[in-house]
């Protein structure tokens, strides 16, 4: 079921964070809240539309 892997995991988490963090800051305007999408696929290891389009990174589950 895990379609991301990797490198695309911590560079998920590591935008989304950044992107709450500079949200919270006031550094950026509220759009910087859809850093959830990232941070969230990238701690479930799941991406909805890597699912569509037929994507995964995950090296375990190459199907």
């Amino acid at each position: 079921m895990n379609n991301v892997g990797g490198v695309d995991r911590v560079a998920r988490i590591a935008v989304g964070l950044l992107l709450l963090v500079l949200t919270a800051l006031g550094a950026i305007g509220w759009w910087g809240l859809f850093g959830i999408v990232p941070l969230l696929t990238g701690l479930i290891r799941f991406c909805p539309l890597y699912k569509i389009v037929g994507l995964n990174t995950c090296p375990l589950n190459k199907d």
